[in-house]
């Protein structure tokens, strides 16, 4: 049995900054554009494992295996997730079908602005609440640079909007992954950030076109946008706080594409914003690809291209439903326990009161993973196109090529997150933030922002600090379930900038080596978003009447 050390220098500061030097040299490798980036996963992988067995203490047997358990996690279940996502665009764009079904998206309306709300924001929502783990940014970054839009705009602009419906993603598995920390009612939790999100789902459509169009190009289409916003965020409200955590998403994503296409046949811009290229476009947007050719489709051609995402969409929902999970899991689960780390490393004081030990259990659960439900889909959808069985293990294979160097990347970030939950890494720069008094409503909150930059899911980062948010809220006087949802609404603004999602980003738009512009872009997004929910925290803290939504 290994106790994790939280100050191993016996000073907070030093203590903090040797945490902080995996994921800021992580980052800076990504950024500087010089390193592919799984490259410098790998490199951020050493330097992790050298800081958590020479300055933690941890014992090297358990540092890797902890490693080895986060880079089998990355590849299933996320890592399945993209490469059969990717499986299924590549064989709709092979058969012509995704150059109908982008035509027929440009049919509804020219304007790409507009086109972005549908896109990236509504339909994205979807797929978030249906599977979430990068799917959303795969299929809207794949349509979006189908559409035309460059690699950079279709990469950073999808993650910036796969934000608001993150905390409910993959049918509430981040608001169930909280309650088990937390010991809450996870009706309660989603209660409460449903009573901050909405907010937030009105402003991500605005800042999604801003920062695609400036701000004048934002103006010129604020009703689409409002009604876009408004018909997204009320039903989150009602749904998460007179329904149930588990469906919010795909029940607003569904109303609000519903209403923005219905507004959309009675109200169209005065001028069409026709080019798909960046408002501050330069040398690292990358090559835009030519328009698609015209396409003279039929009716019934145009049903058949959406085909294939309808069994998508159907397949995720159902594999995503907690009945389904309970069928097949004990028929389709394989557990193993990691031997020489499961139970071995124990949280003490003052990040888990009483101590708790650390399970290191790898759960695979081959039939329910999102991903097998993809590729269940994508070899239905590829029957349904007309490939033969030889045709479409051709294509599998290439698609594993394509995607070989995202897998390696993936792996090898939740290697990192993984080592780090099991050192004690994290909850070193957890407690830095928690060290914040007053202010700590607003730091809390970007504390679940930092959570998910580190793993890559809001989930990870509610399981990661839920329990150190209760604590904390409860040491000052503060609403611990406010706390607990903060980490999880805070979190979701982390998303964009976490790497497994840039990776996913890169891979959609066939844009590799490229990660570093994608972050960069994305970057000062993610931080000022993640402050202004942190600042909405505050007031729902202390300020009345924000004060009266605060669950106690």
């Amino acid at each position: 049995m290994w106790n994790q050390i939280y100050d191993p220098f016996g000073n907070a500061t030093l203590s903090t900054i040797a945490a902080a030097v995996p994921v800021v040299m992580l980052l800076a490798l990504i950024a500087s554009g010089k390193v592919q980036a799984h490259l410098a996963a790998l490199v951020a992988l050493v330097v992790a494992l050298l800081v958590a067995i020479f300055l933690f203490t941890m014992p090297a047997g358990l540092a890797v295996r902890a490693a080895v358990l986060g880079a089998a996690i990355g590849l299933f279940p996320i890592g399945w997730i993209i490469l059969n996502v990717i499986f299924l665009y590549r064989l709709t764009v092979q058969k012509g079908w995704f150059q109908i079904l982008q035509q027929s998206i440009g049919g509804i309306t020219p304007d790409r602005r507009l086109q972005l709300l549908l896109i990236a924001f509504a339909f994205g929502a979807f797929f978030e609440g249906a599977s979430g783990f990068g799917t959303p940014v795969a299929v809207t970054g794949a349509i979006l640079i189908g559409l035309g839009f460059s690699p950079l705009a279709a990469s950073g602009l999808s993650l910036i909007a796969n934000t608001a419906p993150v905390a409910y993603g993959a049918l509430g598995t981040p608001i169930a992954g909280l309650a088990s920390v937390t010991g809450f009612d996870p009706y309660v939790l989603g209660a409460m950030v449903g009573r901050q999100l909405p907010f937030f789902s009105v402003i991500v459509p605005f800042w999604l076109i801003a920062a695609f169009a400036g701000w004048r190009g934002m103006v010129q289409i604020w009703p689409a946008i409002l009604v876009c916003g408004v018909t997204f965020a009320i039903p989150q409200f009602l749904i998460s706080n007179y329904i149930n955590p588990w469906i919010v998403d795909i029940g607003a994503a569904i109303i609000c594409m519903a209403c923005l296409v219905a507004f959309l046949r009675v109200w169209q811009p005065r001028q069409v914003w026709s080019s798909p290229a960046l408002r501050t476009a330069d040398a690292s947007a990358g090559t835009m690809p030519p328009p698609p050719a015209p396409v003279t489709a039929t009716r019934d051609q145009v049903i058949w291209a959406w085909v294939p995402w309808i069994i998508l969409s159907i397949v995720v929902a159902i594999w995503g439903t907690g009945w389904f999970k309970a069928y097949v899991n004990p028929i389709a689960t394989w557990n193993y326990p990691v031997e020489g780390l499961h139970n071995l490393v124990q949280k003490v004081p003052p990040v888990s009161s009483p101590p708790v030990r650390e399970g290191a259990v790898f759960a695979f659960t081959w039939l329910s993973f999102t991903g097998s439900g993809i590729l269940i889909a994508a070899i239905i959808s590829g029957f349904v196109m007309g490939f033969s069985p030889m045709a479409l293990i051709r294509a599998y294979g290439q698609t594993i090529w394509v995607v070989r160097k995202s897998l390696i990347t993936i792996m090898a970030m939740l290697a990192i997150g993984t080592l780090t939950r099991f050192s004690g890494i994290d909850a070193t720069l957890g407690l830095a933030f928690a060290g914040t008094g007053l202010l700590y409503p607003f730091f809390g909150t970007l504390l679940g922002w930092l959570g998910v930059a580190l793993t890559g899911s809001d989930t990870a980062s509610n399981v990661l600090f839920g329990n150190l948010q209760k604590v904390t809220a409860t040491q000052l006087g503060l609403s611990p379930i406010l706390m607990a949802a903060a980490n999880s609404s805070g979190g979701v603004m982390g998303k964009m900038i976490d790497a497994q999602s840039i990776v996913v980003a890169s891979t959609a738009t066939n844009w590799f080596g490229h990660e570093g512009s994608i972050l960069r872009f994305v970057f000062w997004h993610s931080i000022v978003l993640a402050c202004l929910v942190g600042g909405f925290v505050m007031l729902q803290a202390y300020v009345h009447p924000f004060s009266a939504m605060v669950i106690q």
